[in-house]
Parts: structure tokens; sequence; C-alpha cells
């Protein structure tokens, strides 16, 4: 489960980078709630993929 997590934190964070969209956005698109989207994008993806991350932020 818990690479699942991860994976979904980098699909998120590249989705988000690419469409220039919001937090709303991606958890429309992706059908999961906001809250979710941020904690994965905020936190999990720091340790995942820390470029990444920096350029989400």
């Amino acid at each position: 489960m818990k690479g699942i997590v991860e994976e979904r934190a980098v699909e998120l964070g590249e989705y988000i980078i690419k469409n220039r969209t919001t937090v709303r956005g991606a958890a429309k698109k992706f059908g999961v709630s906001k809250s979710t989207v941020h904690k994965d994008v905020a936190q999990r993806l720091k340790y995942v993929d820390p470029q990444l991350y920096r350029q989400v932020k």
C-alpha cells in the first residue's frame, strides 16, 4: 500500500505542474479529496521526489 501512495504523490505533482492547476483541480481529476492532494504534494512528495516537490511548491 505504501508504494501506491508514493506513486500517487508523484502523479499528482506531475499533473499539477503539467496542467498548471490547483489542488482543487487535481483532486477533482483524480477523484480524491483536497486534503489528500495537499498532504501528498506538501508532505509525502518532499521525501519521494524533492526536485518535483520544489517545482510544485
